[in-house]
């Protein structure tokens, strides 16, 4: 019940308010410390997850051909060229004698009804695999061939009708490997049969025929000199080096031409995108630590990570991790430097430089310098233990606290506001009992008659 200025003539809710505010100031001040908290928490899980995408980027780049990065080139379109990580420059000639092909045959002509019984199918290592069909019909062999896991793939072709005018089909059975490992037998009857010499070999049926043998690609290497080598291969992908591949797709009597080069623009363009993602961490760091100091009277902005030692202790590591010399030779021999400033900076120039005079050694105090990073990064952001994440485990369970205080000055605070608005209730009534009995005297008084003098 609202009795504001009833009796009294003061304005109750206006105080009842004005007392309540007062009263609420330590909540409030619990639930700006929460918001702050929350923005710490988001701003460090932000900054852990960057740190989980480096740590993956930091593995890469610590594997020992982490720089590998190689241009190939072939004379020929029929011949195209891959270079993995462990190639090194190279370029010879190659002639390309054959090209690998699947085995396929195709079966002699015959009526609907003709496909029904056992079928074996001979790999080129002597595996039988029977093959019984659930009907007599083309397309019921072909369907049990292709289930039966043989590595031959079957397809039903028409091919014309009889006499009668009735249709017949033959059946395409081509192997699903090339090379002459994929060369197969295929023959009407059991295994036993076949064994026995008894079954019947449909290819050597009337009307049917090898469409193409299972072959090998061939190459030769040095054609035409005394260390002239051929290579085979049972699919067109053949190893000429250590990390080298060529795909061949046509017979060539000429010789092709095939060149492998180091890239030594995309290597230093490897190495620069991943220091560039160590400083843009650093950097982020750096601003998110800043305090801003107002002038005379007026207010000072702590940055989000101003005072967080967990956040200053990963920068300097991370700082540490990248300029430290890796068995006294320091990454600024390669272009990795740190001002003193704390800004870090690559010099692609310098770090090609150093590419093309010692590769190797370049390759392995990147490496080296990307495994303390690896190192670092994983002890901070490790979903379990990391560093920064048990940090940011701390600020959470801090506002859960938080929170469960909050609640508890909710219940004060509804407790407090009975309190008042009973007590100001009260004040009316009595100022109205006060009020009712003045009144009354008044009248009595009033009501008395005046004595004579």
């Amino acid at each position: 019940m609202k009795l504001d200025g009833l009796v009294s003539g003061l304005k109750t809710e206006e105080l009842i308010k004005a007392l309540m505010d007062v009263s609420a100031i330590p909540k409030t001040l619990i639930t700006n410390k929460i918001a702050d908290r929350n923005s710490v928490i988001t701003n460090l899980q932000s900054l852990n997850k960057t740190l989980q995408e480096l740590v993956d980027k930091a593995k890469t780049a610590a594997a020992p051909t982490s720089l590998a990065s190689f241009t190939a080139t072939s004379s020929s379109e029929t011949v195209t060229v891959t270079a993995g990580a462990k190639a090194g420059a190279f370029s010879t000639a190659i002639v390309v004698d054959a090209v690998a092909t699947s085995h396929s045959v195709v079966t002699a002509a015959a009526g609907a009804t003709a496909w029904g019984g056992t079928f074996t199918l001979v790999g080129s290592d002597g595996e039988a695999i029977e093959v019984t069909p659930v009907g007599t019909g083309p397309q019921d062999l072909a369907k049990a061939i292709n289930a039966s896991k043989a590595g031959v793939s079957a397809t039903v072709v028409p091919a014309g009708t009889d006499a009668d005018g009735k249709p017949l089909s033959r059946i395409q059975l081509t192997s699903s490997a090339t090379g002459e490992v994929g060369a197969f037998t295929a023959y009407r009857g059991t295994a036993a049969q076949v064994a026995g010499g008894t079954a019947a070999d449909l290819v050597g049926e009337p009307g049917a025929a090898v469409l193409t043998q299972g072959a090998d690609a061939r190459i030769r290497l040095f054609a035409g000199t005394a260390a002239e080598q051929t290579l085979n291969s049972a699919s067109n992908t053949i190893s000429v080096g250590e990390g080298i591949e060529v795909t061949v797709t046509r017979v060539s009597a000429e010789p092709v031409t095939v060149s492998v080069a180091r890239d030594a623009k995309k290597q230093s363009a490897t190495a620069e995108a991943f220091v560039k993602e160590i400083a843009a961490l650093l950097t982020r760091i750096d601003n998110g630590s800043k305090a801003t100091v107002g002038e005379v009277g007026e207010t000072t902005t702590l940055g989000v990570f101003t005072g967080d030692s967990t956040v200053r202790n990963l920068r300097g590591a991370l700082a540490n991790a990248v300029q430290h010399p890796v068995d006294g030779v320091s990454p600024s021999s390669i272009g990795i430097t740190v001002s003193d400033k704390g800004v870090l900076s690559f010099d692609a120039d310098k770090f090609a430089a150093a590419l093309a005079e010692d590769p190797e050694g370049t390759q392995e105090l990147f490496s080296s310098v990307s495994a303390r990073v690896q190192t670092v990064t994983t002890q901070y952001s490790d979903k379990y233990d990391g560093l920064l994440t048990q940090r940011i485990t701390g600020q959470e369970d801090e506002v859960k606290t938080l929170k469960t205080q909050v609640e508890r000055w909710d219940v004060r605070l509804e407790q407090r506001r009975a309190t008042l608005e009973r007590t100001y209730a009260q004040l009316e009534v009595q100022l109205s009992k006060l009020q009712s009995q003045s009144s009354w005297l008044t009248s009595q008084l009033a009501g008395l008659t005046p004595s004579d003098s």
